[in-house]
């Protein structure tokens, strides 16, 4: 089995970039899923406790998820179950981590492929965020409307997708946003 040491050298040696080795495109696609899950679980928390029932939301996407349409129907007025708040959020933090990977990968992609530039995480990112809200929204109906306000879904959505646009976008120096035609570009083809 090679060592770590051996492993990098080879890696190294075989003229991958740094930007596009597999570990650190994992390590910045989850990190940048967890940037995004923190920024939506803090945002739901927040409007939780303003309406003055903390984890209320993980708690009724946890009962949809693991329950069913079954699991919401007495929850209007049931306590907050931090049972389910605490499977909810294992599933919340695996799907950032996986929507983060996803999104590093692309971007990695765009870094090969200058054309693409930052569009495309951006556009992978409130596809992915939106979509998935709505085909969660169709499989449960408007039962989940009635616990969750959509307008704070898709906001909260919207703000991850930002935070992780943002986090890759820093990590990621070397692809710029050209400001009078909006394209994007690398520091290369902005120079010629």
């Amino acid at each position: 089995m090679p060592s770590r040491s051996t492993f990098t050298t080879t890696a190294a040696a075989s003229g991958v970039p740094s930007a596009h080795r597999p570990s650190r495109l994992y390590r910045e696609g989850i990190t940048a899923g967890l940037v995004g899950g923190a920024v939506i679980a803090i945002w739901f928390l927040m409007l939780d406790t303003l309406a003055g029932r903390p984890l209320y939301t993980p708690s009724v996407l946890g009962s949809a998820l693991f329950m069913g349409r079954e699991g919401l129907v007495t929850l209007r007025d049931a306590p907050v179950s931090l049972g389910m708040v605490a499977a909810f959020s294992c599933v919340h933090w695996l799907v950032f981590a996986t929507i983060g990977s996803g999104a590093a990968w692309l971007l990695a992609l765009a870094e090969r492929i200058p054309s693409l530039g930052l569009g495309v995480l951006f556009v992978f990112l409130i596809v992915v965020f939106e979509f998935g809200f709505l085909g969660a929204a169709v499989f449960f109906s408007e039962v989940m409307f009635y616990y969750l306000s959509w307008q704070a879904v898709l906001f909260g959505n919207f703000l991850a997708a930002v935070a992780m646009g943002a986090y890759l976008w820093w990590r990621h120096p070397s692809l710029a946003l050209h400001r009078i035609t909006g394209t994007f570009f690398s520091p290369e083809e902005q120079d010629e």
